[in-house]
């Protein structure tokens, strides 16, 4: 990666006035995911065939593109049997919870590289979603306003009664620290499970290791650039791979078991991982750029519905600020019912 490089990426914040009360689960990342995807299809299949695969407009129809990209059919380093979709969805803090009538429903949704262009179509999506209903009681509401969530501040880009949305910035740059080139520590908080995996299992806190940790982020922000954006942010991992050696880390991590019901492949999935603080200490220089949009991109498996979320901070785990340390706590065990999805 260059000493600079601006990447495609922006969050924003939904927030809906509930209309009928909504029951939220512990972790309401594949609720909204489903309802999401459900809603986007409704709105753009022109064939309205069963299966995406096989039809004829799945190059440009804007569903899959976002919520299933399908895998090129050549690939210079693997063939890949899916890639990463360009959207997180990143829903409400932690915690079982019924919204009344009246209250709040906010969540935010970051868009990466082309998804960005199809931002009118999303929130259109998300409209009919939440009047459609949502969990198992359909609860509904109705969209208040969106919000562009940048590190230079909150800007309010649309209501429903304007129907516009105002110009914002969906770039971020990243910069190599001049001050990081010798020595630096950094500690990340992930409130939500991270999942990395091995021979298709999810690494308990004993086995993971920085370098896993950091070819993981790099590796995914690599991929959604090549697909999703420009074009890949590097060629050759061999430097950075190397340079994981000199990577000492301190985990302060748990693990969290948790159970959803996929009503697309009617089974229970466990989808446990990892929460907590790993700090991370050494030569970062190299790694800066890329753990800083890994805060944007989340890392590991099943980052679509919010998974592997996490924040960065400067320094030691007792230097995080009380409330962003309680978000990388432990939560409570998720019941197979509040889990469920309709």
């Amino acid at each position: 990666m260059s000493a600079a490089i601006s990447f495609p990426v922006a969050r924003y914040r939904f927030e809906f006035q509930v209309r009928q009360s909504i029951r939220l689960p512990d972790y309401a990342g594949s609720m909204l995911r489903g309802a999401f995807g459900h809603a986007l299809r409704q709105l753009a299949c022109m064939t309205r065939q069963k299966e995406c695969a096989g039809c004829p407009l799945l190059a440009t129809c804007p569903y899959p593109a976002i919520f299933a990209p399908p895998p090129p059919a050549t690939h210079s380093l693997q063939n890949f049997t899916q890639i990463p979709a360009p959207h997180v969805i990143e829903p409400p803090a932690w915690g079982s919870r019924m919204l009344a009538t009246g209250e709040t429903l906010a969540f935010h949704h970051v868009l990466i590289g082309r998804a960005l262009q199809e931002l009118p179509l999303i929130i259109l999506a998300w409209r009919r979603a939440l009047a459609r209903g949502l969990g198992a009681a359909d609860g509904t509401a109705d969209l208040r306003r969106v919000v562009h969530c940048s590190d230079s501040g909150e800007h309010e880009i649309h209501r429903p009664e304007v129907g516009s949305i105002a110009p914002h910035v969906q770039t971020i740059t990243l910069r190599a620290d001049p001050k990081q080139l010798v020595m630096s520590s950094t500690t990340l908080c992930f409130s939500t499970p991270l999942r990395l995996q091995h021979n298709g299992h999810a690494l308990p806190p004993g086995k993971l290791q920085a370098r896993t940790l950091l070819l993981a982020i790099i590796r995914r922000a690599n991929l959604l650039a090549e697909f999703h954006g420009d074009g890949p942010l590097l060629e050759d991992f061999a430097a950075l791979s190397a340079a994981c050696a000199d990577i000492r880390d301190e985990k302060r991590l748990t693990w969290l078991d948790w159970t959803r019901y996929s009503s697309r492949q009617k089974q229970k999935m466990s989808l446990g991982g990892v929460v907590g603080t790993w700090r991370l200490e050494g030569p970062l220089a190299p790694f800066q750029p890329f753990l800083e949009l890994g805060a944007w991109l989340h890392v590991g498996k099943e980052t679509a519905f919010g998974l592997g979320r996490y924040t960065q901070t400067r320094g030691t785990p007792q230097d995080i600020p009380e409330d962003q340390a309680k978000s990388c706590e432990r939560p409570r065990q998720v019941s197979e019912k509040e889990a469920r999805i309709s």
